[in-house]
């Protein structure tokens, strides 16, 4: 919300007469910036003061004069001296309008430091071309709206609670003339109602001692900050009618979105919104509160305008985000986008096998948030708690988060976002989740500075309840990020919002809540081996989650993993080597592990690329492993109804009669942004464990894969000299069709974890690699 104080001169003569205009903003007829929030009309305002109690205050007239003597900066004109005679009307007053750019900057200043000092003053004068005065004065009156949205929301909370009060007593007055026995329904005699009165009394009592305490903390609010709220609430006391409302949950839809005004920097939350240790200062809380429901509305405007904000892109036909119009219709959250950085922003709509309370309360549980997007999210965590919701539900949870997230590439480095998670509910079956990232208000806090590399903008989903237990989802993700650290390959699959974008999140949730549905579905797939008791089929999914995870940290190199980057001299560029030592952690073999990954273009297909890794007939046109021959499928667990999405173990057949052959646990999945095979070598006696419904967390892995996504847009692949390229006779340049390929593998290169690390051992693995990527290469005829 902007505002450009200005002064309304009622004096006709000299300045003793103007008042400050502070608490009607202007509309769009007087130059206000499209998209700032504002009342409707100035009988809106009018309607409001009538509704203020008594006891919310006035200001003195001494103020209101000293306020209007502050704000005259903004205007040029005459006063009462400026008049040549009796006979010479006053000159009209001619008021200076702050102009967009001005209030945006203001604004942003303001979210971040409602008081500056006058050094801060001073330079952003100088860069408005404003005056300092008038940069005050602005500031004044932008503190003036605010505590006047505060007495609203304070009287609206008041209003609220007598009028529960009076509801309370007039059900206890009812009771106490009509007593009705509650096990028969029929008359009571006086001693069956004693107890049901008691309680009601004493609830009663309750009520009326909290509306007290918050009646004497909005009567001291103007005088100071209100910094003992949430603390003078007894911890005892359960929620109550008291919370603080972050919406209205009521109309019918979407189109109707409501929210309540923002709260000003000097509120405090009240007690309905718990508090967890270490409590966090009343101004931070509420400038995250207030941050929350701007990103909110903005998400849900975002998800309800099409053209000209979004249109389709050429290839695959996602939807893309009109940068002009965008910066046209909001105005930023967090800030203008910092120098160098790029943005991403992308839309995607999709039906979901899933209700929208699942949805939300994976959503709002990092845990399960991240085993529902497993290769996207390495790690994360909640580190704050503002709301934990609303009569018991998600509505208004309000939660500080952490998160790495990637793209399965060592080109690509893991993003680590520190963001606000806000739930609400805007109707019947319709919730909302919105992201924001806060490491701009970290930064103005006093704490140590830190290399932010991508910054979350409003970004989240809609959901919507459909028939049939699904859900209808439109996801939107919206960031800004340092480009420079992505290698060039990956660059045009990033900013086409392919990587990190909303597809890709779609998608993914698509796959597994399918997966989900499938395996708590009591029939079992025809193409499943009926072999596998229902414990065993859990075992082995389990095993094999376990094998993705292992994978997917190898490949990124997640905080969360103790994986140590090698710099070795031998190693191609964009092989990534790093080391891990095991001693006695299940599941791990002993000893010395070696994780090698790389990323390579390939002009084929990603659908034909994948079929063909995962396709054990071709197995051993790539893999030392399959000794040679084709591999044959002991098991099949299904995930999806893609045949490529399942869970399956492989046997090689022995290459002479005095050696067992071997068994290989596989796991493949594809969706809409991309595909994944992963194995890993297995002992036999471990897997009949397991495949019998024993325990799978002491089967030792080392798991070996590849990544498969598609090139992104305007992407051509390695500059060639053919007229595809624009090489010869002026021919423009060709979409060249084509896939990322991420290749990697895990070797036990030592079984003694004290040994020491050879070069020998590192010039194996990136041998291996190198010569994996050709024999693929080879087989698909793309050799170039």
């Amino acid at each position: 919300m902007s505002f450009g104080g200005f002064l309304d001169n009622h004096s006709g003569g000299g300045g003793g007469g103007a008042r400050i205009v502070a608490d009607i903003p202007y509309s769009n007829n007087h130059n206000m910036p499209t998209g700032q929030t504002s009342m409707e009309s100035q009988g809106e305002a009018t309607r409001i003061q009538e509704n203020y109690e008594t006891n919310v205050g006035r200001r003195s007239r001494s103020e209101a004069d000293h306020e209007s003597r502050s704000g005259s900066d903004n205007m040029d004109g005459g006063s009462g001296d400026d008049l040549d005679g009796a006979d010479k009307p006053p000159r009209k007053k001619r008021y200076h309008r702050h102009t967009p750019q001005q209030i945006q900057e203001l604004e942003a200043l303001f979210k971040e430091c409602p008081h500056p000092d006058e050094k801060q003053r001073s330079e952003l004068s100088k860069r408005l071309c404003l005056e300092t005065r008038q940069v005050k004065f602005w500031f004044q009156n932008r503190r003036t709206q605010m505590k006047t949205q505060l007495e609203r929301h304070e009287n609206s909370i008041l209003r609220q609670e007598n009028d529960k009060l009076r509801a309370e007593n007039m059900s206890i007055r009812e009771a106490m003339r009509n007593p009705i026995c509650t096990n028969c329904g029929g008359p009571a005699i006086i001693g069956d109602i004693s107890l049901e009165e008691q309680h009601l009394r004493i609830e009663n009592a309750r009520l009326k001692d909290e509306l007290d305490r918050v009646c004497a903390l909005a009567g001291k609010f103007l005088g100071r900050p209100i910094s003992t709220l949430a603390a003078s609430m007894p911890p005892g006391l359960p929620n109550s009618s008291l919370e603080l409302g972050v919406g209205s949950n009521g109309f019918g839809g979407l189109g109707t979105v409501a929210t309540t005004l923002p709260l000003g920097p000097d509120f405090g939350i009240s007690s309905g919104l718990p508090v967890v240790a270490p409590p966090r200062a009343p101004a931070e809380r509420s400038i995250f509160l207030e941050l929350a429901l701007a990103a909110m509305e903005e998400l849900v405007k975002m998800a309800q305008t099409d053209e000209p904000l979004w249109f389709r892109s050429f290839e695959g036909g996602r939807e893309i985000m009109n940068h002009e119009e965008y910066l046209r219709t909001f105005t930023p959250c967090i800030g203008l986008k910092p120098n160098g950085f790029v943005t991403e922003a992308s839309r995607e709509t999709g039906m979901v096998i899933i209700n929208s309370l699942a949805l939300v309360e994976t959503l709002m549980d990092s845990n399960r948030w991240a085993e529902m997007f497993p290769c996207m999210i390495a790690r994360t965590t909640t580190t704050d708690v503002i709301s934990g919701g609303m009569g018991g539900t998600r509505n208004g949870a309000l939660q500080l988060m952490h998160a790495e997230l990637q793209v399965l590439s060592p080109l690509v480095p893991v993003r680590e976002v520190n963001f606000l998670r806000f739930c609400k509910q805007h109707a019947e079956g319709v919730w909302a989740v919105v992201d924001l990232s806060i490491d701009h208000i970290r930064e103005t806090s006093g704490a140590p500075p830190t290399f932010v590399s991508c910054r979350r903008l409003p970004s989240g989903c809609v959901v919507q309840d459909m028939p049939n237990g699904y859900s209808k989802v439109t996801w939107i993700e919206h960031a800004e990020y340092d480009e420079r650290v992505i290698h060039h390959l990956y660059r045009p699959l990033i900013s086409g919002g392919m990587g990190f974008g909303a597809q890709r999140w779609v998608a993914t949730l698509q796959r597994q809540c399918e997966c989900l549905a499938i395996l708590m579905s009591s029939s079992v797939p025809s193409r499943d081996h009926t072999a596998i008791t229902a414990s065993g089929r859990r075992s082995m999914l389990k095993l094999a989650q376990r094998m993705t995870d292992n994978f997917c940290a190898g490949v990124c190199a997640s905080t969360v993993h103790k994986w140590n980057k090698l710099s070795a001299s031998n190693v191609d560029e964009d092989v990534r080597v790093m080391t891990s030592m095991s001693v006695d952690d299940p599941g791990e073999p002993p000893g010395i592990v070696l994780s090698a990954a790389t990323s390579v273009w390939l002009p084929v297909s990603p659908q034909r690329l994948f079929d063909f890794l995962r396709d054990e007939r071709l197995r051993s046109e790539w893999d030392i492993l399959s000794n040679g021959g084709p591999m044959q499928e002991m098991a099949h667990i299904a995930k999806g109804q893609d045949h490529g999405n399942c869970v399956s173990l492989l046997r090689a057949s022995a290459m002479n009669a005095n050696q067992s052959s071997m068994l290989i646990l596989q796991e493949t999945c594809i969706d809409a942004a991309g595909s994944l095979v992963v194995y890993a070598p297995v002992d036999i006696p471990a897997m009949h464990v397991v495949m019998n419904g024993g325990d799978s967390a002491y089967v030792a892995l080392l798991p070996s894969g590849f990544a498969i996504v598609p090139d992104g847009p305007e992407s051509r692949g390695p500059v060639g000299n053919g007229p595809a390229n624009g090489a010869s006779g002026g021919v423009p340049a060709q979409r060249v069709s084509g896939s990322l390929l991420t290749v990697a593998f895990q070797i036990l290169v030592n079984s003694l974890p004290t040994a020491k690390l050879t070069v020998e051992s590192v010039e194996t693995v990136n041998n291996l690699i190198s010569c994996t990527v050709q024999k693929i290469k080879a087989a698909l005829h793309c050799e170039s």
